[in-house]
């Protein structure tokens, strides 16, 4: 930002602020579960905080062990399906058995293109699409909460090996 424009209030919160707002989600959710935030909880958090892009919770666990993370399996699923619950986790599915979760951002999405070939995913956001969604709920007096719009089909390396 050039800070020609507006006050540093209107600057858009950073990486490590974002964090710190959803981190305190996060406990609220807890306490009002009566749950604490454990050590291990605690790692299993930053470590989905710190790292972007989709991920399988063994995925995970295995990260938390590279890290020297003392964290179980259990524990991590456990601490996913919560971050989910309080909207901090999307769980997601690319129509294989596999089962991929994300970190999401409240107030940011965003959609997917998923290769059925190589399973490559490619996330996109496009204002004209949210408009039209958001007309089409308008038009139906539908009052929506939430939306995931997933295409399949052949990214361009498998299209082009296909030829």
């Amino acid at each position: 930002m050039n800070g020609s424009h507006g006050s540093a209030d209107a600057r858009p919160p950073t990486g490590v602020q974002q964090a710190a707002v959803q981190k305190h989600v996060f406990l609220d959710y807890l306490a009002s579960r009566n749950l604490k935030l454990t050590r291990q909880r605690q790692a299993v958090v930053d470590q989905i905080f710190r790292d972007s892009g989709h991920f399988e919770a063994d995925e995970l666990v295995e990260r938390l062990k590279s890290g020297r993370a003392r964290v179980s399996r259990a524990t991590v699923y456990r601490t996913l399906e919560l971050l989910r619950e309080c909207q901090l986790v999307e769980k997601l599915d690319f129509g294989t058995p596999r089962r991929f979760y994300e970190h999401v951002t409240p107030g940011e999405h965003h959609d997917h293109l998923i290769c059925t070939r190589c399973g490559n995913v490619i996330e996109f956001h496009n204002e004209r699409l949210e408009a039209l969604q958001r007309e089409i709920c308008n038009n139906f007096a539908f009052q929506d909460s939430h939306h995931s719009l997933r295409i399949f089909g052949l990214c361009s390396k498998c299209s082009q090996a296909a030829s």
